[in-house]
């Protein structure tokens, strides 16, 4: 909008303020791109994508600190894990370095392992107050507006134009941007039969006590699994000082199932009835089963917590809100490893930009405001 002033913005939530879902649930980090794919969307969004976020907070005066990260192999069987994640990141041109015990415990002189990877660039920030200052922006252009507490019913094309219906009324445009989280499945519904179904994950997430803050200086990650699709519970220090850790990763019983008890029956069954959701549960059904039973046993949840640290103890660690990812699946079960955006005439649908999104973000809506901008 700042770079095409022509452009009007009608921005429709459904929530009564901005952020309350996945951009105020995550861990706050500011990745690197040493995770993804060489030539991937990930890989080319996160790299320029955190440097603009970095340059968008020093101006905006939002706090953010680049305190670096450790990956820790803690056994001889994530060697090869762990120099594959190192080639990645040297190919993808992020600054790592591969190192050996001694320095491993300069860095973080708590943590058990015989390697790691540091990563000295990664960061932290509150992506939350980062929204906050996107929206300020945008009213502050004439003729913007960020409307609030209305939900979208159907979209439908009127000649040129395309009308969106909500519970409040109808709003119409030139253009639709369907960037909807874990209702982006929903929406692109609306308009054309979506490739793939959203499935929402739950990561938990527990506080670390402030006396036992001293056991982790900045960001600790294990080695992930590569035969399952997310990271590990691993060591988060947030920008207020805090610290966290998690999350695992259990499917949810609800798109906004924040608690184990919140369940929304026909949303469940949408899930279980889904082809892609069996496919991907039979073949991931061994590490599913023990996220899930680490959602449930806090003992466990703590176990995996102390290959990294093995001074952490139940007693240092209080519950903590739970954040949801929305994951694009396909019907085959694989799940959508990518961030995903499509064009369908006068609209584009982002259908799956789950990590490192948040900093990307800035890059992201760059790439759909040039599409954009070549329709007017």
């Amino acid at each position: 909008s700042l770079d095409y002033p022509r452009l009007k913005i009608t921005l429709l939530e459904k929530e009564p303020s901005l952020a309350i879902h996945q951009t105020g649930h995550n861990s706050g980090v500011l990745h690197t791109g040493i995770y993804y794919k060489p030539g991937s969307l990930k890989a080319l969004n996160c790299r320029e994508g955190k440097s603009s976020m970095e340059e968008f907070c020093r101006k905006e005066e939002i706090d953010f600190e680049i305190c670096g990260k450790v990956i820790v192999a803690v056994s001889e069987n994530e060697l090869t894990a762990l120099e594959t994640i190192y080639q990645r990141g040297r190919t993808n041109g992020v600054r790592c370095e591969m190192i050996g015990v001694e320095r491993l415990h300069e860095l973080e002189p708590h943590v058990a392992g015989i390697k790691a990877v540091h990563v000295p660039e990664a960061g932290i920030v509150n992506y939350g107050k980062v929204c906050e200052k996107f929206a300020e922006q945008i009213r502050q252009q004439e003729g913007n507006e960020i409307i609030c507490s209305v939900k979208v019913t159907a979209i439908r094309q009127k000649t040129q134009r395309m009308l969106v219906e909500t519970e409040n009324g109808e709003y119409e445009g030139q253009y639709v941007v369907n960037c909807a989280g874990l209702y982006s499945d929903k929406i692109t519904s609306m308009t054309q039969k979506p490739d793939s179904k959203i499935i929402p994950f739950r990561g938990e997430y527990y506080e670390v006590r402030p006396e036992k803050h001293h056991l982790c200086r900045n960001l600790i990650y294990p080695v992930p699994d590569p035969d399952f699709p997310f990271l590990g519970v691993h060591f988060t220090r947030m920008i207020d000082g805090s610290l966290e850790c998690g999350p695992n990763a259990v499917l949810a019983f609800a798109r906004e199932g924040y608690t184990r008890s919140t369940v929304n029956f026909p949303e469940l069954a949408e899930v279980l009835s889904y082809s892609g959701f069996m496919k991907l549960a039979l073949k991931y059904w061994r590490a599913g089963a023990g996220e899930m039973w680490r959602s449930f046993s806090k003992a466990a949840f703590v176990r995996a917590l102390q290959r990294l640290i093995p001074e952490i103890t139940a007693e240092d660690l209080e519950e903590a809100p739970a954040g949801i990812r929305a994951q694009a699946v396909l019907p085959n079960g694989k799940l959508v490893d990518d961030f995903l955006i499509q064009q369908n005439k006068n609209m584009i649908n982002v259908e799956n930009a789950p990590s490192p999104a948040a900093t990307s973000s800035l890059n992201i809506g760059k790439h759909i405001v040039g599409i954009v901008a070549k329709r007017f």
